[in-house]
């Protein structure tokens, strides 16, 4: 992406992945070895191995984690975008060694960490390795997350320096000197140390390898043939599979531009064959690219991070963001649907797409996976190991067809290769999550974070409505320079507990921040999603992201609606409530979508303006929580839908858009989150 059309936020997008020149093979042996040794250690203390009764403690066990991870970041991810695909520099390969001496030594010593109480009264040796991990784990945050985030997290973790002469009085806390916090930080329970990474140590390792095997394997080349054969002979077709096939890549990658440059490629000329606008199609990529990150089972890093916050099964989390997931691309594919009525375009010919049965057939193996996933974490309730043993079911499964196909002789690259991208992808979140790590040990050492929900409510006067705003806001501006997982890490200490000190349901109130802080891959003036979508329909990214916004309007309501109704989320609700409601918001949502795209779909007619505008009011009354205003809103639509049959400004185009073969081309299974 071209200077002219992105920004260098974007730009840093399109050429993640180019380390073909920078990863040789004996650098990706060294990748696929430490990746085995931190999996292993991982599911030891998952599955309760204790090989010769050796038990890790918690603190232990993370710094093993840290010592196969860490270092991969510093061989993968270059110090500077011009070093893409160049050789590895001796620099990096001194860095990634240091991290591993370091956070061996470290897990070494665990138990005297906990027993001699090293993170106030350390050895010298241990002093100078807790400064050498702070600014490791700062330069890992770095490369992974970008500038932005890594200097907000040094100015928390310096914070505890000179927390006592803070002027405001809410923000003054425990002060500390440079070498005790040092040591907090890298050997306290609340820094690096802290929720975050207990939370990617025993969830979300298993859960990002599963994403891989699933990729790896050729769930996208399924799943995006199953839209087809379902969707693809419909009016607007093209853009129809596009919402399904990349909620659910995204659902597996926890990635938007990762899930837009893996299947933009390929939806996004289909649709402009078809006769969508490139503006149009690069917008629905997007858009449905970002609600993959919050679509169950698998969604990004943050909704596991809220396990830990928020103290429920993670199974819990992901049954409670089903729904306002379901209207998220529901008011998607309502206003695709909508905008090919209104313009004529057709689907593409039923001779050309592929058999519902016959991808089926063939991709029983992941449609089994994902079932087999969710009923292991509802029945068995043990999440911790329920993506493994998935893992090894789609392993076992994918080494059967090479060996039935006589092709035994790949087998052993296809393995290395998903260790590999397994590695590549645990390292990226871990050295984010490391780092975001430092904010919460600056607020948690200080003391400051148990009273900045506090002060929060007494500002804003115990007004419900303006601290959701001023949420709103907060997760969207920060969302902008930071990466989700650390915007929910940040506001679920400052603004999530103080939307519950108001009476907002807990998980409720952690899923607001969260899709919040995912708008801003749609919106300007960041808009990452977008950009890279907008790279590859050629056509002008701000533009572009205005139309993402449009076609993303949904994700802007449903947290407040949801944070007000908690049934939208199946909390605090009898099952009948849950069911109505969810009725209710589909039907808002159906009449927003309709009402934003200027068709009344179900009579076939445009809206005149004066329509939409009360269509929109009606639709935000219908999915308001109340009962009475939900039906309201309800009656007052079905009226404006029976009038504008009668009363509206026209019909659709004359001359429909001829249908188009589908696309040859499938997503790559191995694409990596950037």
């Amino acid at each position: 992406m071209t200077a002219r059309t992105a920004s260098p936020a974007a730009e840093e997008i399109t050429d993640a992945d180019a380390t073909d020149g920078r990863v040789t093979l004996p650098w990706k042996v060294v990748i696929v070895g430490l990746t085995l040794a931190g999996v292993l250690v991982a599911m030891n203390q998952i599955f309760f191995w204790n090989p010769g009764g050796l038990s890790l403690l918690r603190n232990a066990y993370l710094y093993y984690v840290l010592a196969a991870f860490l270092p991969i970041v510093f061989l993968v991810f270059p110090a500077a975008r011009r070093q893409r695909g160049r050789p590895l520099p001796l620099y990096d390969i001194a860095l990634a060694a240091v991290a591993l001496v370091v956070c061996v030594f470290f897990g070494y010593n665990g138990e005297n960490i906990v027993n001699l109480g090293w993170d106030y009264a350390s050895p010298a040796l241990g002093t100078v390795a807790s400064f050498v991990l702070w600014a490791l784990v700062l330069d890992a945050l770095r490369r992974t997350a970008g500038l932005v985030v890594t200097i907000i997290a040094l100015a928390f973790s310096l914070y505890p320096l000179v927390a006592d002469v803070i002027p405001i009085g809410f923000l003054r806390g425990i002060p500390f000197d440079l070498r005790t916090a040092a040591q907090v930080h890298a050997m306290g329970a609340d820094s690096i140390m802290g929720l975050p990474l207990q939370t990617a140590g025993s969830l979300l390792i298993g859960f990002l390898v599963f994403g891989v095997a699933l990729q790896q394997t050729g769930g996208g080349r399924f799943f995006y043939d199953l839209a087809q054969s379902v969707f693809g002979r419909f009016r607007g077709g093209s853009a129809k599979v596009s919402v399904i096939s990349s909620g659910f890549m995204g659902m597996m990658s926890g990635s938007a531009v990762s899930n837009v440059l893996t299947t933009g490629p390929m939806t996004i000329p289909a649709m402009k064959r078809s006769g969508f606008p490139g503006r149009y199609a690069a917008g629905v990529e997007a858009t449905a690219a970002t609600g993959g990150t919050i679509t169950p089972p698998i969604m990004g890093a943050a909704a596991f991070l809220m396990v830990s916050f928020v103290g429920v099964p993670y199974a819990e989390v992901a049954l409670a963001a089903a729904i306002p997931a379901l209207l998220y691309f529901l008011g998607i594919f309502i206003q695709v649907d909508a905008f090919s009525a209104k313009t004529g375009l057709r689907g593409m010919r039923r001779d050309l797409l592929p058999r519902v049965g016959r991808v089926l057939f063939d991709g029983w193996p992941y449609l089994t996976a994902l079932i087999g996933l969710i009923v292991l974490m509802v029945v068995s309730r043990n999440e911790t190991q329920a993506p493994y043993f998935v893992i090894a079911f789609l392993l076992v499964v994918e080494c059967t067809k090479f060996v039935l196909a006589g092709d035994v002789k790949r087998l052993p690259g296809m393995l290395f290769d998903f260790v590999y991208a397994s590695g590549r992808t645990i390292a990226e979140i871990i050295g984010i999550i490391a780092g975001v790590g430092l904010i919460v040990g600056g607020l948690s050492m200080t003391g400051v974070s148990l009273s900045l929900a506090r002060e929060l409510v007494a500002l804003v006067d115990g007004n419900l409505i303006l601290i959701l705003i001023a949420g709103a806001v907060t997760s969207f501006v920060l969302g902008m320079g930071m990466t989700v997982s650390a915007v929910y890490v940040f506001l679920a200490i400052v603004m999530a507990p103080a939307l519950t000190e108001l009476g907002i349901n807990p998980i409720a109130a952690h899923l607001f921040v969260i899709y919040w802080a995912t708008v801003s891959y749609i919106t300007p003036p960041v808009a990452l999603a977008s950009f890279a979508a907008a790279n590859i329909a050629r056509t002008p990214p701000m533009a572009t992201s205005l139309t993402a916004m449009r076609l993303g309007s949904v994700k802007y309501i449903i947290p407040f609606a949801f944070v007000l109704n908690p049934a939208l989320v199946a909390q605090d609700s009898s099952v009948a409530e849950i069911l109505y409601t969810a009725g209710f918001a589909t039907a808002g949502v159906f009449f927003l979508g309709c009402a934003f795209e200027g068709w009344m779909t179900g009579v076939g007619r445009r809206l005149p303006m004066i329509s939409r505008v009360l269509l929109v009011v009606s639709g935000l009354a219908t999915l308001a929580p109340e009962l009475l205003s939900s039906t309201l809103g309800l009656a007052c639509s079905v009226l404006i839908m029976s009038v504008t049959r009668f009363y509206n400004a026209g019909g659709a185009l004359d001359q429909p858009a001829e249908p188009v073969p589908a696309p040859a081309v499938h997503p790559e299974p191995g694409a990596q989150r950037p």
